[in-house]
């Protein structure tokens, strides 16, 4: 039973680790237009995850609000 749950809880942290990689990797396709909305959506602070992530993809890119 421990060794069953002790697999499931590292298969969900890997599957949410992947899921993370698909989301800034979505975040960082974003054409400069549309990652400038959705740092709009997400500028509120505190600032949310996503909102992060869309500010230091901008910051790579160098383009503000």
């Amino acid at each position: 039973m421990l060794k069953t749950r002790m697999k499931r809880v590292a298969d969900r942290g890997n599957h949410a680790v992947r899921r993370l990689a698909e989301i800034e990797a979505s975040i960082a396709n974003l054409s400069n237009e549309d990652l400038l909305d959705l740092a709009d959506i997400f500028k509120a602070e505190p600032r949310r995850p996503i909102g992060d992530i869309a500010f230091a993809e901008m910051a790579r890119r160098n383009i503000s609000l």
